[in-house]
């Protein structure tokens, strides 16, 4: 005859949780809450926040003394805990995701910039042009040669500010021309 304690234990699942990995995913939650104060008010609008949350997190901006912001962060992690946790950190790294991408392409104009006013050749701008068709041709030669002369005499880089924007809207074209 079995013991009925010993069918009760084989019916039900068993989640035994550690208290380290309570503590590691309180803390986790307390980071991204921490996180989110960091946020410009426009980027916490995209993230979906209870009302105490976003007061708790909005709160957070004011408090400088080290004691009190700590004591606040846990108070923000013990909000996480009740709230919708997963959407709030999809959100976020979708908000840090696009932060990637723009300085990913701030990093690649800048690159092209630099690439056509140090080497002044004709290879760069072949590269240039072969990748982008629709550039204005004319205009990125002559800022290219102001920007060249106003390196060689001193001037304030004028020009290789212009030859930036430039690029960065001909850059942004081709990922329209692309998405569309």
């Amino acid at each position: 005859m079995q013991d009925s304690n010993e069918d009760s234990f084989d019916d039900e699942e068993i989640d035994l949780v550690s208290k380290t990995a309570i503590k590691k995913e309180c803390l986790a939650l307390q980071d991204l809450g921490e996180a989110l104060t960091e946020l410009k008010p426009e980027q916490l609008a995209t993230i979906p926040l209870d009302d105490t949350l976003l007061t708790a997190v909005q709160e957070a901006k004011n408090i400088r003394k080290h004691g009190a912001r700590k004591r606040h962060m846990q108070f923000i992690g013990k909000l996480m805990r009740a709230a919708d946790h997963e959407a709030i950190s999809d959100a976020y790294e979708a908000l840090e995701s696009e932060h990637q991408n723009d300085a990913r392409r701030l990093h690649q104009i800048e690159s092209w910039r630099d690439r056509l006013l140090d080497n002044n050749d004709a290879k760069a701008m072949s590269d240039f042009f072969k990748d982008y068709m629709h550039a204005d041709r004319q205009q990125i030669r002559q800022l290219v040669k102001n920007a060249s002369k106003e390196k060689t005499q001193g001037k304030a880089p004028s020009s290789a500010r212009k030859l930036f924007k430039l690029l960065r809207d001909t850059l942004s074209e081709t990922d329209n021309h692309e998405t569309s």
